[in-house]
């Protein structure tokens, strides 16, 4: 699927050696109040076999809602949602699921609760550790939720890790440089695509971002232009971030 003038993202796949190709997903979706159609189509164009998803549905029928998304967006749902304040993920079938945590951060009296929906999955014989999170509009709470994040990256032992979402803050922002100190951004990695993710009407600022363990290989990350612009801008006031990236099989 050619997504843009600089080639096309590779698709996903099982190399001969073991070795994964796997398509990532990163997408604030504003609890599905804008057009759901539009979010879906988008999804669908990204083809991805895992989405991390910030400002998933968290109040009334918020299941029901999220488990609509899944299924017409050709996935299924796989942790998180109200249960980790927001964070949500979703998977094709391509993966298998090892294990799912919701984890709910410190709250500050007066904002809003912020939690991770992590999970352990395989593709084929290769571990996969997940991380979405949503850090807070506040930036010393932002910061420290930085670090609870690269803690639980390392409470989930496993060969490759990706961490994804909204971080509210671009690049150089403390909170977003103390993670990258540890995990390596898509973007600055293997740019594809274009940059700015907010706001999905005029793009200005990388707010959303891919983060992966060094042993991770990104062959490009990025926001994709292929989705219809109109579905773009209609389906949610953030743009999302795509990456294709390979995980070599285990020795």
């Amino acid at each position: 699927m050619a997504l843009d003038a600089t080639g096309a993202l590779p698709a996903s796949r099982t190399e001969p050696d073991g070795s994964a190709v796997v398509r990532i997903l990163s997408y604030n979706i504003r609890s599905m109040r804008d057009d759901e159609d539009a979010l879906a189509r988008v999804i669908r164009a990204c083809a991805p076999d895992v989405v991390l998803v910030q400002e998933a549905p968290r109040f009334f029928r918020w299941r029901k809602h999220a488990a609509r998304l899944a299924a017409k967006s050709e996935l299924v749902m796989l942790s998180g949602g109200a249960t980790a304040a927001g964070p949500l993920l979703l998977c094709s079938l391509r993966a298998t699921v090892e294990r799912t945590e919701d984890v709910l951060l410190p709250l500050t009296p007066g904002l809003h609760r912020r939690g991770l929906a992590t999970a352990v999955v395989r593709f084929g014989a290769v571990r996969l550790g997940l991380v979405s999170c949503h850090l807070s509009l506040r930036e010393d709470e932002r910061y420290a939720q930085a670090g609870l994040v690269l803690d639980r990256v390392a409470a989930l032992d496993t060969p490759y890790t990706v961490v994804a979402g909204d971080l509210n803050e671009r690049p150089g922002g403390p909170a977003f440089t103390r993670l990258t100190r540890t995990l390596r951004d898509g973007w600055e990695t293997r740019p594809w695509g274009s940059e700015h993710t907010f706001p999905a009407t005029a793009p200005g600022a990388r707010v959303d971002a891919i983060l992966a363990t060094d042993t991770v290989e990104f062959l490009g990350c990025g926001v994709p232009t292929a989705p219809d612009p109109t579905d773009l801008t209609a389906a949610t006031d953030h743009l999302p971030v795509l990456a294709a990236v390979r995980l070599p099989a285990p020795a």
